[in-house]
């Protein structure tokens, strides 16, 4: 998902989006995806203990 939205950022700044705004969305597209990642993960930690209790 990350690399699809830096790439059409990509494409958005050769039709005359800033650099500024592109670096910006960038960083808001790296902080989301790092967020929903540690959800992931705390999902698979607590999947893994509620297989092992059984």
């Amino acid at each position: 998902a990350r690399k699809w939205a830096n790439d059409e950022l990509k494409k958005l700044q050769k039709e005359g989006l800033s650099e500024d705004l592109e670096k910006d969305a960038e960083e808001e597209v790296q902080k989301l995806t790092a967020k929903y990642s540690e959800q992931v993960d705390e999902l698979i930690e607590a999947k893994n203990k509620d297989i092992m209790t059984i």
